[in-house]
C-alpha cells in the first residue's frame, strides 16, 4: 500500500508539474520546470501557461535563426541560401513581436530563447554536414519545425492563458503557414 501511495503521489506531482504548478507532499514543496520545445521546435500542442509558451516560441525562433545562419555558410544551393535569408529576417521579426507581446502581459514575461538539448544536438549534427546531406537535413528541419510551430501557435491561440500571447500566436499563424509551404517546396514535398 505504501508503494501505491508513492506512485499516486508521484503521478500527481508530475501532472501538476507539467502544468507549471507546485506539488506538495509531506510539507515539502517541489517546483518542476518543464521545457516544452522538442527536437526541432515547439511541441505539437502548445503549453497552457504564458511563460512556457513564450520560452518555446523564443527557442523556436532561435533554432530557425541558428540553422539558417549555418545554411548561409554551409550550403552551396542558392535556393537554400535564399530561403535561409528569409527565415533569419522573419524569425528575427517574430522574436521582436514575441518580446513585445510577452512584455505587455501582466505580469510581464521574459521569453528564454535557449535551445533545448535536442535542438542543440540537431544544430551540432548539422555543423558536421556538407553538400547534399546538409541541404536535406536543413530542409527537413525547416518542414518539421514549421509544422510543429504552426500546430503550437494554433493551439495556444485557441487555449492559451495570456491574452497578448494568444493575439501574437493567432497573428503568426498565416506567416508560419506560408513558411511551411515554402519549406515543403524546398524539401520537395
Amino acid at each position: 500500500m505504501k508503494t501505491f501511495n508513492i506512485v499516486i503521489t508521484s503521478a500527481a506531482a508530475l501532472a501538476l508539474a507539467s502544468c507549471g504548478h507546485k506539488a506538495t507532499s509531506d510539507n515539502t514543496t517541489t517546483t518542476v520546470t518543464t521545457n516544452v520545445a522538442d527536437a526541432s521546435n515547439m511541441t505539437e500542442t502548445a503549453p497552457a501557461d504564458g511563460q512556457s509558451f513564450a520560452n518555446a516560441a523564443a527557442a523556436s525562433d532561435a533554432f530557425e535563426i541558428a540553422t539558417s545562419k549555418l545554411a548561409l555558410t554551409t550550403s552551396k544551393s542558392s535556393a537554400i541560401k535564399k530561403f535561409a535569408d528569409k527565415m533569419i529576417a522573419a524569425h528575427t521579426g517574430s522574436t521582436a513581436k514575441l518580446k513585445a507581446a510577452a512584455g505587455s502581459a501582466a505580469p510581464a514575461i521574459t521569453p528564454d530563447p535557449a535551445l533545448t538539448s535536442d535542438q542543440q544536438q540537431q544544430v551540432d549534427a548539422m555543423k558536421a554536414m556538407t553538400g547534399v546531406d546538409f541541404d536535406q537535413a536543413y530542409a527537413k528541419a525547416q518542414v518539421d519545425g514549421h509544422q510543429k510551430t504552426l500546430d503550437a501557435l494554433k493551439a495556444y491561440a485557441a487555449t492559451g492563458t495570456v491574452a497578448s500571447l494568444k493575439t501574437f500566436a493567432s497573428g503568426m499563424v498565416p506567416t508560419v503557414a506560408a513558411h511551411l509551404n515554402m519549406a515543403k517546396g524546398l524539401a520537395g514535398k
